[in-house]
């Protein structure tokens, strides 16, 4: 088995194959902690994790809460409105303040591509792990998407993932092409051209497809991305309605994935926009799926940033 050498889990990109490997295996071991009637053990009593939350959040954020929590760590929650930036202060004097605190681990989801390489480079007793940062990467959605589709195909290698959606404001999509490739899959990517990034291709090792429909044909995992307004400035699309008839999942363009094919969506969902409610709701979805493996995912990157290893 792999040892994990990082301090810190901030971009898949930094990650090779037998360290993601690692990490799904390891989040599959904690699954079985968060299925007793005791949903906790002792590996991480005694350590501080701060979750430090520039950006709104809920399953993010409370799943690495509870992911802290039933491993025992001291768990704090900082948020922008409650927290100095309020008043100005600057990332790195909120770094210096929170290290002389002595925190073991911080979570930091930040609107700025690459602002947890810097936070790292200030704090380096302190792991850093990556919620998510502006359009680069988030690390921990990738992982927790590669653990559902494992569960639900027993591999990684060989599969076709569709990625479908606002390509270019998309760290999840981002994170999932990195560990998606390095695993062995093929990922195409759909998306309005004014939602694909110039020169796409160098994104990774991909696809990219002038329509949906050749995404999604034949596909083992359709994977519907949120169209991310705050992060546009200015609207990429006429109406919701015209993108949903273009670039929207539902049952009749499912059909052209294949028929045991895994619907996933990262959240949160624009019902009937991204996907019908038929889709969210229907046998083939997988997204609340990816909301459980969240907490074990979570639980496997606080483990092994604190020096865990497997026995």
């Amino acid at each position: 088995m792999a040892e994990f050498k990082h301090k810190d889990i901030i971009a898949l990109r930094d990650l090779n194959k037998e360290e993601i490997e690692l990490l799904l295996s390891t989040a599959e071991s904690m699954r079985e902690i968060n299925s007793r009637d005791i949903k906790k053990v002792p590996t991480l009593r005694g350590k501080t994790i701060i979750n430090l939350f520039y950006e709104a959040s809920t399953r993010t954020r409370t799943s690495f809460e509870i992911a802290g929590k039933r491993l025992s760590a001291d768990t704090v929650n900082i948020t922008p409105s409650s927290s100095s930036a309020t008043k100005g202060e600057t990332l790195a004097d909120t770094a210096l303040n929170l290290l002389a605190m002595k925190p073991d681990i911080i979570v930091m989801r930040h609107a700025v591509s690459g602002s947890h390489y810097f936070l790292s480079s200030k704090m380096p007793g302190c792991s850093i792990i990556n919620a998510g940062d502006g359009t680069h990467e988030h690390p921990s959605q990738g992982l927790l998407d590669m653990l559902t589709m494992k569960d639900r195909f027993g591999r990684l290698d060989g599969l076709k993932v569709a990625i479908v959606g606002d390509i270019t404001h998309s760290r999840v999509a981002r994170s999932n092409i990195q560990g998606l490739t390095k695993m062995g899959s093929q990922v195409f990517l759909a998306g309005p051209p004014t939602m694909m990034p110039p020169g796409a291709e160098r994104l990774g090792n991909v696809t990219v497809c002038a329509s949906m429909k050749e995404a999604i044909q034949d596909a083992d995992v359709v994977m519907m991305l949120r169209i991310q307004q705050e992060r546009q400035g200015k609207t990429l699309m006429p109406n919701a309605r015209e993108y949903s008839r273009y670039f929207g999942l539902n049952p009749e363009n499912l059909k052209l994935a294949k028929p045991d094919a895994m619907v996933m969506h990262p959240g949160p969902i624009n019902r009937g926009v991204e996907m019908s409610s038929y889709v969210v709701d229907g046998g083939q979805s997988h997204i609340l799926k990816q909301v459980e493996n969240g907490v074990a995912v979570r639980m496997a990157m606080l483990y092994h940033v604190c020096g865990g290893e497997l026995e």
